[in-house]
């Protein structure tokens, strides 16, 4: 369960960054990524 809401957290924040990249906010929209790939299950999760 904890997996899935990470999961998902973590796609909301990636797809977040995405969308600032195309705002032109550079800076922010990297670290949304960032973050996003950290949370999610794939990455290093800050939980485990």
């Amino acid at each position: 369960m904890i997996d899935l809401i990470l999961w998902i957290l973590a796609v909301v924040l990636v797809v977040s960054g995405i969308l600032a990249l195309f705002r032109r906010q550079i800076l922010w929209g990297i670290v949304l990524i960032v973050v996003g790939l950290l949370v999610g299950p794939g990455g290093v999760s800050i939980f485990n």
